[in-house]
C-alpha cells in the first residue's frame, strides 16, 4: 500500500540541506546509519540535549548544553529554531516516549507531514522520502510519501543496526531557547533503561505457537548448542509457551541479530515487523505455502523435530 500525505499548501519542489536526527542518545547510533542512507550527498546532522558522549556518523552535531531534562515546550522550541535556520530536507526523530511526544508537535508547528513508528526508509526515484510502517493493525505495510519540507518520520528503535562509523562530526554550541514553558519539572526519578537480552542477541531462534511446548524445549537445546537466545510469536506467548519478554513483533520487541532462525513461524506482518532488520533470516516451516519463505535468505519445508536435529549435528557438534 502506498500513501501521499500533507498539504500540498507547504510542497517544496527544491532539495533541501540533508537530513536532521533528533533522539536520545542511545538512538543517536541507529539513526546515524538510517540518515546516512538516505542522504546521498547532502549532510546529515544530529541535535542533541546536555553533552552528549563521542557521537560519530554525523557531519554536524548541535548540542543545546542546559536542556538536559525533557520539557515539551522547550524541546519544541529548540527544535523549531534549529529546523528554521538549517531548513533540513527530512528530520527523523525516535519513537521512543519522548520522541513520539516532541514529533507530532514540531511537525503541527510547521504544517508538515509526520509518518510515526517506521520499519524501513528510502528515496523515491524523485529524492522523496518513502517510509514504511503497520497499518490496519499490522495487516498491512504502507509505504507513505509525505509531499511537504521537511518530510518528518519517526524510527522505531532497533530497525536500524548501530554502524560503526569514523566520521567525527563538528560540534556546535547553541543557546537554549527563550521559552517560557507551561509545564514546571518538580521532580524527577531516573530509572534505568532495562535491556531485553534478544535486543542485543547476534543469534536468535524463535518459534511459533504451532511447535508446542515440545518444540520450545527443542528450541533451548538448540538455541544453547548455538550460543542463541530463544523468541518466540504473539501466539505463541498467548498460549502460555514462551513469556511476553520473548515476544517479538509489531506489539513486542525490534530484534536485529546477524542471524535469525525461524521455526514453525507462519509469518504474519506483525511478526516480520520485528524481525525483518536482522542480516540473515533462516526459516523452518512443515507448510510450503508459509509466508515465512517470502521473507528468509534460506527455507527448509520440514517438521523442526526432523531438520533441528539434522542442523544440530552439522552445525553444533
Amino acid at each position: 500500500m502506498r500513501l501521499n500525505g500533507g498539504s500540498a499548501m507547504n510542497s517544496m519542489q527544491t532539495s533541501g540541506n540533508g537530513v536532521l536526527v533528533i533522539a536520545e542518545e542511545f538512538m543517536l547510533a541507529e539513526l546515524a546509519c538510517a540518515a546516512n542512507g538516505i542522504a546521498n550527498t547532502e549532510p546529515v546532522c544530529a541535535m542533541v540535549f546536555g553533552e552528549p558522549k563521542l557521537v560519530t556518523g554525523f557531519d554536524k552535531v548541535f548540542v543545546v548544553e542546559k536542556l538536559t531534562e525533557y520539557n515539551t515546550d522547550l524541546y519544541t522550541a529548540a527544535a523549531l529554531d534549529l529546523i528554521k535556520e538549517i531548513q533540513p530536507s527530512i528530520v527523523l526523530i525516535g519513537a521512543t516516549n519522548q520522541g513520539r511526544d516532541l514529533a507530532p508537535r514540531i511537525a503541527s508547528a510547521l504544517n508538515t507531514g509526520l509518518t510515526a513508528d517506521c520499519t524501513d526508509l528510502t528515496l523515491s526515484k524523485h529524492g522523496l522520502l518513502e517510509a514504511t510502517r503497520p497499518t490496519f493493525g499490522g495487516q498491512l505495510m504502507a509505504v507513505i510519501i509525505c509531499k511537504t519540507k521537511p518530510q518528518m518520520a519517526t524510527v522505531r528503535p532497533g530497525v536500524f543496526k548501530p554502524a560503526e562509523s569514523d566520521k567525527l562530526p563538528e560540534i556546535i554550541y547553541r543557546d537554549a531557547p527563550y521559552v517560557h514553558p507551561r509545564v514546571e519539572l518538580l521532580d524527577f526519578s531516573e530509572q534505568p533503561r532495562k535491556v531485553n537480552e534478544l535486543e542485543t542477541a547476534e543469534i536468535i531462534v524463535t518459534g511459533g505457537a504451532g511447535i508446542g511446548a515440545d518444540g520450545f524445549r527443542l528450541l533451548e537445546e538448540f538455541a544453547a548448542a548455538l550460543g542463541a537466545k530463544v523468541g518466540a510469536t504473539r501466539g505463541a506467548v498467548h498460549t502460555g509457551l514462551a513469556s511476553a519478554a520473548q515476544q517479538i513483533g509489531q506489539t513486542g520487541l525490534t530484534v536485529s541479530p546477524k542471524l535469525y532462525i525461524a521455526c514453525g513461524v507462519s509469518g504474519s506482518v506483525q511478526h516480520i515487523v520485528g524481525m525483518c532488520g536482522s542480516k540473515k533470516i533462516v526459516a523452518i516451516n512443515i507448510d510450503p505455502d508459509a509466508p515465512i519463505f517470502q521473507n528468509c535468505d534460506v527455507g527448509y519445508v520440514g517438521d523442526i523435530f526432523e531438520v533441528i536435529p539434522q542442523l544440530m549435528e552439522k552445525f553444533c557438534i
